[in-house]
């Protein structure tokens, strides 16, 4: 039974983040508003992984096969951007 609760409490903060990205749209932060989508998406990406992929309750080997990959991510990402800013 708590299993359901947490999972539909998972479920509504993720509704609530999706209104949030909906709500930060409409706000003129110019290029802050790239960063405060990504900052949502990566929490609701967390609550993903965490509590619907159950990576809460793994062991730290695991962890590792799931957090090794981010760091490839993010290499490419600082390529790129590294890339196109100094063209």
């Amino acid at each position: 039974m708590a299993a359901y609760r947490t999972c539909i409490i998972v479920w509504i903060a993720l509704l609530i983040l999706t209104g949030a990205t909906w709500g930060v749209s409409y706000l003129d932060l110019r290029m802050g508003n790239v960063a405060v989508a990504m900052a949502i998406a990566s929490a609701k990406a967390a609550l993903v992984a965490l509590y619907f992929m159950q990576l809460r309750y793994e062991n730290r080997l695991v962890w590792a096969f799931a957090i090794f990959p981010l760091f490839f991510l993010a290499l490419i990402i600082f390529g790129t951007l590294a890339d196109t800013m100094f063209r």
